[in-house]
């Protein structure tokens, strides 16, 4: 008989990673190719900004439902439909042109290059913008509608592969896809544009999901049912003391309304609320960031500060670990060390408040120190969606997680909207404060906010729930 255990666990983790990899290059070829696309349908950065916002606004809605619809559909169906419907998305933004030129020219073709022609002998700019706003905007709300899948069908598939200690560990790898997608975004993504076009690009980004639902389709099954799951293995995974039983029934699930009640509920959500958008600005402007105020204007020399950043955030890789670590020496309670793990990274972000002053000097300084803000975040993330887990039965992780994306979707809605609203009319009334005028005195206020962002959250969480007090039905 083979005691050694497996450690299939581990291969569903990659599953997880590279599925959130892809899910992060689909949202940052807007991003990444907003110059040229700007210029193309004449955008203000006001109306990029409503773009990204209404984005976050539409994950966040569709949060709140993603999560119960996963726990409804279960986690290997609810994954591929997810990624599927966030896919197809993703490749629908490729279109955008060719409608804007069908609609507002009366001239329709099959070609993006002829799209792009038509569009130019427009002279209605402003009915080019509103026409091309409103396509993006649906091709956006489509891959929201996919993507707000991801997490709450990844933290479930997580809570059925691993036990509590090892969670915010395994969760902390499969959200380094975040990371990994975001470094690779510039390598790849910009060549493509540059080779290609941002038509094509949305193309190719898109089909990526549709190889990964294939081997999904395979690889997933629940521990107790997967034939490369061993005794020894299972065993381990519900190794909890007073684990739930995997045979748990759906009679068992918390009623949606009755997650409300709970002030765990809350604590994750005005968590999330107070962080997430501080991630998302940054994902979303620092390209921007780096022409309008540093001065690379060619999209090729952002290629270099971009990944570098997102290579720094690669060491929140770790950040999972550091409860763990917590745990062993000190016997605190799962939730109590993942606390104290996350006051610890909660310092990190204050660091962006030194961005733009350092940033005169060298363009590297707030490369650098965004890079460990965002890796600080990506450590936070890990461990406050491990906290979830923590709190409530396996049956309601994927809503509770729901819930607090979509917490996390309002915060982003509202930062990326008012920055672009912001950096419009600094620029426009040549805004000055401490010294910054103009667009950098718009970053340099919504650099304060994102610095401070972390520790008003850790304070709302520990006021909400001081001391872990799991849910029991």
């Amino acid at each position: 008989m083979n005691t050694k255990r497996t450690n299939y666990r581990w291969i569903i983790c990659a599953m997880l990673f590279f599925a959130t990899t892809v899910n992060y290059l689909d949202r940052q070829v807007l991003s990444l190719l907003a110059s040229d696309i700007q210029q193309e349908f004449h955008w203000t950065d006001d109306n990029y900004g409503t773009i990204a916002a209404f984005f976050s606004l539409f994950y966040a809605v569709c949060m709140l439902f993603a999560g119960r619809f996963v726990d409804w559909l279960d986690t290997k169906k609810g994954f591929l439909w997810a990624i599927g419907v966030w896919s197809a998305g993703a490749c629908l933004h490729a279109f955008c042109g060719i409608v804007t030129a069908g609609v507002t020219a009366g001239n329709w073709t099959l070609s993006f290059e002829g799209a792009k022609e038509i569009i130019k002998t427009v002279g209605d700019t402003g009915l080019v913008v509103n026409c091309s706003v409103a396509l993006f905007i649906f091709a956006r709300a489509i891959l929201a509608l996919g993507e707000a899948g991801n997490f709450p069908a990844a933290i479930k598939a997580t809570s059925e592969y691993f036990p509590k200690k090892d969670r915010a560990y395994a969760t902390s790898i499969f959200n380094s896809g975040a990371t990994v997608g975001a470094m690779l975004a510039p390598v790849t993504i910009l060549p493509l544009g540059a080779a290609f076009g941002w038509e094509s690009t949305f193309l190719i980004i898109g089909a990526l999901g549709f190889i990964w639902m294939g081997f999904w389709t395979f690889i997933y099954k629940k521990p107790e049912k997967h034939p490369k799951v061993n005794s020894a293995e299972l065993k381990y995974i519900l190794s909890d003391e007073n684990s739930e039983n995997m045979s748990e029934k759906p009679a068992n699930r918390i009623p949606f309304m009755q997650c409300f009640r709970y002030r765990q509920t809350w604590s994750f959500a005005l968590g999330k609320f107070m962080t997430d958008g501080v991630w998302w600005f940054f994902l979303f402007w620092m390209p921007k960031y780096l022409e309008d105020v540093c001065g690379l204007n060619k999209e090729m020399d952002r290629v270099l500060p971009l990944t570098v950043l997102y290579t720094i955030v690669m060491i929140s890789l770790y950040g999972g670990k550091l409860p763990t670590i917590i745990m062993n020496r000190t016997g605190k309670d799962p939730y109590a060390a993942r606390m104290q793990a996350m006051l610890i990274f909660a310092f990190f972000p204050l660091l962006a408040l030194l961005a733009q002053p350092l940033g005169t000097y060298s363009y590297w300084f707030p490369v650098v120190i965004i890079g460990i803000a965002c890796a600080a975040h990506q450590s936070w993330s890990a461990n406050i969606f491990s906290t979830v887990g923590d709190m409530f039965p396996k049956s309601a992780i994927a809503t509770i997680t729901g819930i607090g994306g979509m917490a996390g979707g309002l915060a982003s809605f509202l930062i990326n909207k008012s920055s672009g609203a912001l950096f419009d009319h600094a620029a426009n009334t040549n805004m000055q404060i401490f010294g910054f005028e103009g667009k950098p005195a718009g970053y340099f206020i919504i650099f304060c906010i994102c610095a401070v962002s972390y520790l008003i959250g850790w304070c709302v969480m520990k006021s909400l729930v001081p001391k872990y007090k799991p849910i029991i039905i």
